[in-house]
């Protein structure tokens, strides 16, 4: 049964799809430089492979396994690419559906605390390891990645109606499962790698997905009086901020614009809304109350403040400002964010530096 929040996402995805996107920029090894790819090793990642969480008690998660095998491979470092995905593959793919659990905890035992599937760090890893296998020649990587990429065509998407949706978890989200389900993170939408799960499997319905996500980031900026979209979405009926989650454009989404950006997504509709609203006049982030408009929280660091200074650079030829220019790791995500933003920059967007 289709619900009036997933009409109207249809609708949106019709018009979505019309309009022509750039296809997804090529990445290449070597973006990252040694020396930023060291100071980000030599902070988070241990000598098993984990990618450590410094900022949530040192945890590990699919996404950091995942953005851990993107970057060594944009840094061109095959060793720790390796040690990333034999911890990736040992200790997190422990699922019987060929998803990773989502969660390792090292003071637990057992180490994964939570078997549920985060699905963007699926697709981070699934990511990760295909472009590695066709720059470096390892059809081992291809064909793990396309096992994930299978097992996420087979239970990570969810389709209600003629909608695709990315549930967040392969538990916990849907219609039956939530009094206000279906639920999605809008920033689970990795959109650049959609098109290598294409080139994966071909049968899966990528393009639907991709569609789907773009019109969800419209109807979901739409919501309250902020003109961002928050990190969790109701679409049981209209789209509206899903229960039991902070009400916020929070730290899960201000990651949207720069998937956008680094997709080739230059759509100057959807990205104007961020450069005006998720950014104070000194360049802080904002962590914004989607009912109201008003910050909750300002964020200085340079992985935070890189973000909309690229969207500034990809609209309007802003130049980065040169604190952001430079590498120095602080948090995990942060500094995640950072490299993510420099390397795109250096690949397609020179004239941003």
């Amino acid at each position: 049964m289709t619900t009036p929040g997933l009409r109207l996402l249809m609708m949106l995805a019709a018009m979505v799809s019309i309009l022509a996107a750039q296809s997804p920029p090529a990445v290449a090894g070597g973006a990252i430089t040694t020396a930023e790819w060291t100071l980000y090793r030599d902070k988070f990642l241990d000598p098993a492979g984990r990618i450590v969480d410094n900022a949530n008690a040192d945890i590990s998660h699919s996404e950091g396994q995942g953005y851990g095998l993107l970057l060594s491979y944009l840094a061109d470092n095959r060793g720790d690419f390796d040690r990333i995905w034999a911890f990736t593959r040992t200790e997190m793919l422990v699922r019987n559906d060929g998803l990773a659990a989502w969660k390792w905890d090292p003071v637990a035992t057992p180490h994964v605390t939570d078997t549920n599937n985060a699905t963007d760090g699926d697709l981070l890893i699934a990511y990760g390891l295909a472009l590695a296998g066709s720059a470096w020649h390892r059809p081992d990587f291809t064909a793990a990645a396309a096992g994930i990429a299978t097992a996420l065509a087979a239970g990570g998407l969810e389709k209600v109606g003629d909608a695709v949706l990315l549930k967040p978890g392969n538990a916990g989200f849907g219609a039956a499962d939530r009094q206000d389900g279906p639920v999605v993170n809008p920033s689970y939408w990795v959109f650049e790698a959609l098109p290598v799960m294409a080139e994966l499997v071909p049968d899966g319905p990528w393009r639907e997905l991709a569609d789907n996500g773009r019109a969800l980031l419209a109807a979901s900026m739409k919501i309250g009086q902020s003109g961002l979209p928050p990190d969790w979405v109701s679409l049981k009926t209209v789209p509206r901020a899903a229960d039991g989650f902070p009400q916020d454009f929070g730290y899960n989404a201000i990651r949207i614009p720069l998937y956008l950006v680094r997709a080739g997504i230059r759509d100057r509709a959807m990205l104007e809304p961020f450069a005006a609203h998720m950014v104070e006049a000194d360049g802080r982030l904002r962590i914004v109350d989607i009912a109201t408009g008003q910050t909750r929280q300002l964020l200085d660091d340079a992985g935070y403040r890189i973000i909309p200074a690229l969207v500034a650079c990809v609209l309007d030829g802003k130049k980065l400002p040169d604190r952001l220019q430079s590498f120095a790791p602080t948090d995990y995500y942060p500094s995640t964010l950072h490299l993510l933003a420099l390397s795109y920059a250096r690949r397609h967007d020179p004239e941003c530096l």
